[in-house]
Parts: structure tokens; sequence; C-alpha cells
């Protein structure tokens, strides 16, 4: 074997992993990032507010268009593009002024859109660690056309399909973000096997089960 063979396949080798590599690169860009545990708050968000003793001051409240909160108290402090942990130190630092000793509990709530075939779509606010799963659960669950094994979310940084049926622990760990946009697929067709007999199975195997624990 020559020098110039060595060299033509050494070449032909890492054009080959090359190739293999290449469309791995749009397929993980269209992954969302897991929503971080500092996340950054948004116009049309919401923070849940609870200072003790202090109702007038308590409430949960929407981030207005210019960035602060819509509540007397708090319109001087800019929300909206700051992480928590900032927003949390600025509203603290407010509130020093009203009580030197307070206990504060922020929380966010994400401005999240359920939609497609769920029975109530619409613009929800959702708690901080809330699942796709829970967010569908909330909208009313799918409809009778509702696909949950294909689920598109749709992220500021990215989009997916989300199987919520049988590959529903690979997306378990993943919450919502602002902004998030959850879709429900729609059936295309009827499938007797799928839509009547696998359901009426998983029934009569409940029933079994609640009737043989209630036989103890």
């Amino acid at each position: 074997m020559t020098f110039p063979d060595f060299g033509i396949r050494c070449w032909h080798r890492r054009l080959i992993v090359v190739l293999l590599i290449a469309p791995l690169g749009p397929a993980l860009a269209q992954q969302p990032a897991r929503a971080p545990s500092d996340p950054i708050l948004r116009v049309g968000d919401a923070l849940r507010i609870d200072v003790w003793h202090q109702p007038e001051l308590s409430g949960e409240f929407v981030i207005a268009a210019d960035s602060t909160l819509m509540q007397p108290v708090y319109q001087g402090v800019k929300v909206a593009g700051a992480p928590l942990s900032l927003v949390r130190e600025r509203l603290r630092t407010l509130l020093v002024t009203y009580e030197q000793n307070l206990q504060l509990v922020i929380e966010p709530r994400f401005s999240v859109t359920v939609a497609g075939e769920v029975r109530q779509p619409n613009l929800y606010r959702l708690r901080q660690g809330t699942t796709f799963a829970q967010a569908i659960a909330l909208a009313g669950g799918p409809t009778e056309l509702g696909r949950l094994d294909k689920v598109r979310v749709i992220r500021r940084d990215g989009a997916m399909d989300v199987n919520l049926g049988s590959g529903y622990s690979r997306y378990e760990a993943l919450t919502v973000a602002s902004g998030d946009q959850i879709l429900v697929s729609r059936r295309s067709n009827f499938n007797v096997l799928r839509d009547v007999m696998y359901p009426l199975a998983s029934l009569t195997a409940a029933v079994a089960a609640v009737l043989a624990y209630s036989r103890r």
C-alpha cells in the first residue's frame, strides 16, 4: 500500500463520518431547550406575589406592555426581560420600605397557548414546572379526534413533536416556558382497532382490577 492510497482512504472515512453527522444538526435545532430554573419573565406573563401579613401587596399580577406589573405599588419595578432571581431582589428592595422583616414568596405564571384538538383551547398562565401533559389536561384534555401521540410544541428557540402516548417517559421532565404553543394534532381517519378496541380493552382491564381489589 502506498502513502497516496492511505491518504485517500483516510479522506474517504472522514467524508462518511461528516455525512452521517450532518443531518443531526437540523434535528437537534428543532429540540426546544429545557425550561431554565431561573427563567426570564416576559410581557403577558404573570407573577404571583405573597407578602406575609400584607394582603394588599399580595396577589397575581400580569406583566404589562411597559414591562411592569399591573398594580400601583409595583409599577416602578421593571419585570419583563429580567431573570426571576433579579426580579425577587428588585421587589424585596421596594417592599422593605413597607416592612423591614418581610417574608416574600414570588412564583411566575407563564403565558402558554394550548390549542388544536383540545376541549378548551385558550391562552393559559401556568405555574413553573407544569408539564406538557398537565397543560393539555388543564385545557380539558384532548377531544375524541385528538392525537396525544403527536403533539406539536413551538417554543421561541425551536419546535418539536412530542409523543405523550407510548413515548411519554421521554418528555415527562420537559416543562412549559413563557410563550410556548402546545398544539394537539387531529386524527386523519377512524381506525376500529385503535379507536374502539384498544380503549375498550383498557377499560375492561381497569374494571377487573377494581373488582379484584374490592374482593380482598
